[in-house]
């Protein structure tokens, strides 16, 4: 599923994100690659804001519906 449309409160697993290489390279630096855990934190105004790692990001809703995630 879409990270946009992921549970709040939910561990989560990066699993594929179909973007174009300048976003893939933006999101890796961000460090969300495939693989990586993240943690949604809250989503609402068409974004959403989760933890990566030790820091927390928000991403514009647009973005968000490139990342597929999986519940962990």
């Amino acid at each position: 599923m879409p990270l946009v449309y992921a549970p709040t409160n939910t561990l989560l697993k990066v699993i594929r994100i179909v973007a174009d290489e300048k976003t893939k390279k933006h999101l890796e630096s961000l460090g969300i690659v495939c693989g990586v855990e993240v943690f949604s934190i809250c989503a609402g105004a068409g974004s959403v804001v989760c933890k990566v790692k030790e820091g927390k990001i928000a991403l514009d809703g647009s973005i968000a519906a490139k990342v597929f995630v999986v519940a962990r």
